[in-house]
């Protein structure tokens, strides 16, 4: 047997859960969300990305004792997220441009520290290695995947 790592990025999809579950909810009620300022970029996965990646790495005999980042290749900001998120719900986006030291301010008011954190800071990976290596393309796009995503919502 041997052995391949994959490091997945936040993966979405179809039963979502805890804060990933918690921001379509937030973005589907169509309140206000402060979240206009944030200039972050971070990486996701969509789980049918995910899968397809593990499928590659099963069929490709170089992918054995390698470790590979996944993600869609597609790094956005949490404006940028929510927006798409929107579009897939068919609604538009509602959001206020709020400084992210106020929304810091207000998470340690509130005790939502590592919330404010995860939604103000940027985590990007380099998933190339396996895009090199192995040729992999994400077969789907964010826009597929989110939708994809609220469909099981509703």
């Amino acid at each position: 047997m041997e052995v391949v790592i994959l490091r997945p990025q936040l993966i979405y999809g179809p039963g979502v859960k805890a804060n990933s579950l918690h921001l379509l909810k937030m973005v589907e009620s169509g309140w206000p969300l402060p979240l206009g300022g944030i200039q972050n970029r971070r990486s996701f996965l969509f789980l049918d990305n995910f899968l397809d990646a593990i499928r590659v790495c099963i069929e490709h005999s170089v992918a054995a004792g390698q470790t590979f980042l996944v993600d869609d290749g597609e790094p956005v900001s949490t404006p940028e997220l929510i927006r798409a998120i929107a579009g897939a719900l068919g609604r538009p986006a509602c959001l206020l441009t709020v400084p992210a030291g106020m929304l810091v301010l207000a998470g340690a008011l509130l005790d939502k520290r590592a919330a404010v954190a995860q939604l103000n800071g940027s985590l990007l990976v380099d998933s190339s290695a396996i895009r090199s290596r192995l040729e992999w393309t994400p077969p789907y796009s964010m826009a597929a995947g989110l939708a994809t995503t609220v469909a099981t919502l509703k």
